[in-house]
């Protein structure tokens, strides 16, 4: 397959699929006149790749969980761990949305809106984080 068929089939970008070869995520075979022939095997990694990078999961871990994928030795127990972490991490993000969400929803209910010069908003904004109530 050429990197158009592959970019189709898997649903990345030919720019997506560039950077994880150079990168050693995929290693397409290369012809002497320089371009890529993909294999199913290759197909089935960037597949697999676009799913992990949609959920989130970060170059590194996406790499460690290629390698766990393709280890017929390896135990469910590391990639839960990983899988684990990074679930740790989503929710302390939403945590973080949440607040802020809450903070902001007080500011906009604050400010009256009109044609005031006073804003709530713009007070708060200017104010050291240890100064807002």
């Amino acid at each position: 397959m050429n990197i158009g068929e592959v970019s189709r089939r898997s649903g990345l970008s030919d720019k997506t699929i560039r950077y994880y070869e150079s990168i050693d995520l995929v290693k397409p075979m290369r012809h002497d006149n320089g371009y890529r022939t993909f294999r199913e095997s290759d197909l089935k990694k960037l597949v697999f790749l676009g799913r992990s990078r949609s959920l989130g999961f970060s170059i590194e871990d996406c790499r460690t969980l290629l390698l766990l994928n393709e280890d017929e030795s390896r135990s469910s127990r590391e990639v839960k761990q990983i899988a684990q972490q990074h679930l740790d991490q989503i929710d302390k993000k939403i945590s973080n949305l949440l607040d802020m969400q809450r903070s902001l929803a007080l500011l906009v209910e604050s400010c009256a809106g009109d044609n005031r010069r006073e804003c709530p908003i713009l007070d708060s904004l200017g104010q050291p984080d240890d100064a807002i109530a």
